[in-house]
């Protein structure tokens, strides 16, 4: 029997664990449950603004969908193959980039990816204050905190939680939604009456680039919601349920964002559910945007949690933290008031904001993800010293030359190619404004760090492996022992 803390009333434990790793004991959870929690966590009002784009730049419908359906398939590719390093290593996503970057080398990408989490929550709290306006009164000082305060108590709860109330949302949202679309599909300013021509190739890459950038920005909190399952589940079968839920849900709600910003000239993801669902049944349309906006009050728990997670990262690699469900609890807090002070400052003008942040998010997670991919699939081929990710004498250091430089020189070689409101590269401006610089940045960075790892000593970690394998073995809780208490949560 597992010696996991018990839940009372059949819902789950506050979680006990945090940037340590995961003990055998406590690994559970079904595979397929990564495809709701991915389906959910895509599936919000922010997916389907990112929709908005292919219109606004002047592209047809059929251009429009076809470049978000493109971008969004090929940012869940690496998405998705970070899904697989959970149960391998049994830590969070970016703790794990302490192997490639060194103790103190991996706040580089930490610090951006904090960046991204306090983003993506700002146009959350946004979105998410809108939709609950259109039935309850209350401004800005009311909503954003209330919001707030919600996601703060679901992070802290953590995993189990988590995955229960997003994978039921799933259900719901899958029928909601459903009927939305039907309704679009068959209004009279549908489809037929969208133009049927209008397209660039900087504008589709753009969109392209802003789709992919969306999904890929999901990379980097991937691995916490699959650590705890064990340790020998298929690849195949993580991979494949993470991708389908994430890519299925991005494919979707883009499409139909496409879709409204093609009938109408100033879209509005709100108010266009609301519209086409009230034309279906008197209320539904407003039924439809609550669901929609308790769905972002989860991801946007699902990102306080990650940004938790990543903050204690960075203090770990300069004092050690203990990670209680105190230091938790501040962590999350503290990642919720920076959103919230930044959502009050948020332009009206926001769409134009949320562009120029998504391809910001395409510029710095790109690099980072050639390099932990390349690292995991082809040089370690998943085999790590976990307890040496925690030392800071440890067999990775604390600033780790390879893979730093291979983010940087990555990054770099990207500039040329950017395309944003306030700087175009030289390459970008010769190529009309489109940007690629995410095909860049991934080639630069995956094939330096692949070329610059030839000089590690793999035979040597081998014996770093196994020494970390026994000693994470001999620190498996025996049964009746509280793993909140096990050394291993102090590593």
């Amino acid at each position: 029997m597992s010696d996991r803390p018990r839940p009372l009333s059949g819902m789950p434990a506050i979680e006990v664990r945090s940037i340590d790793y995961v003990p055998a004991r406590e690994r559970h959870g079904k595979v397929w449950h990564q495809g709701p929690f991915w389906f959910t966590g895509n599936f919000v009002l922010t997916t389907m603004v990112t929709g908005f784009l292919g219109p606004a730049f002047g592209l047809s419908l059929g251009w429009s969908v076809l470049a978000v359906v493109l971008g969004a398939c090929f940012g869940t590719f690496f998405m998705a193959f970070h899904a697989n390093q959970g149960p391998r290593m049994g830590l969070p996503q970016m703790i794990q980039s302490r192997a490639q970057f060194g103790l103190r080398g991996a706040i580089v990408p930490f610090a951006a990816v904090v960046f991204v989490y306090v983003g993506f929550n700002v146009f959350n709290v946004v979105l998410a204050t809108q939709g609950m306006q259109t039935i309850l009164p209350g401004g800005a000082g009311l909503w954003y905190p209330l919001l707030i305060g919600l996601a703060i108590v679901l992070a802290v709860v953590g995993h189990d939680l988590l995955h229960k109330v997003q994978r039921w949302l799933t259900y719901l949202l899958i029928a909601v939604f459903a009927i939305i679309t039907i309704g679009a599909l068959t209004q009279p300013d549908g489809p037929s009456a969208a133009p049927v021509s209008g397209f660039s190739w900087t504008s589709f890459l753009l969109v392209f680039s802003a789709a992919a950038g969306y999904q890929i920005s999901y990379a980097v909190y991937v691995s916490d919601y699959s650590r705890y399952l064990p340790k020998d589940v298929s690849s195949k079968k993580v991979i494949w349920w993470t991708y389908a839920g994430a890519a299925g849900s991005a494919v979707w709600l883009m499409s139909l964002g496409a879709l409204l910003a093609s009938m109408t000239p100033t879209p509005d993801a709100i108010a266009g559910i609301q519209q086409i669902g009230n034309d279906i049944a008197p209320g539904f349309g407003t039924f439809a945007v609550v669901v929609s906006a308790l769905a972002l009050i989860t991801v946007m728990a699902v990102n306080a949690y990650g940004g938790m997670l990543t903050s204690a990262s960075m203090v770990d690699a300069f004092r050690t933290v203990r990670p209680t469900i105190g230091i938790r609890v501040i962590g999350v807090v503290a990642i919720q008031v920076v959103v919230l002070v930044v959502a009050l400052l948020l332009p009206a003008d926001y769409l134009a904001s949320l562009n120029v942040f998504l391809l910001l998010m395409l510029y710095f997670l790109i690099p980072w993800t050639a390099v932990n991919l390349v690292d995991f699939y082809f040089v370690r081929r998943g085999h790590y010293a976990i307890t040496a990710i925690f030392d800071p004498r440890g067999i990775y250091g604390l600033w780790s030359w390879r893979g730093l430089t291979a983010y940087l020189v990555g990054m770099a070689a990207m500039v040329p190619f950017f395309s944003t409101s306030f700087f175009t590269g030289p390459v970008a401006a010769a190529l009309d404004g489109a940007d690629i610089s995410f095909a860049v940045g991934l080639l630069v960075s995956g094939l330096l760090y692949f070329a610059l790892t030839r000089g590690i000593d793999l035979e040597a970690e081998k014996v770093a492996v196994a020494a970390s394998d026994r000693e994470l073995e001999r620190r498996e809780p025996q049964a009746g022992h509280d793993p909140s208490t096990s050394p291993v949560t102090a590593i």
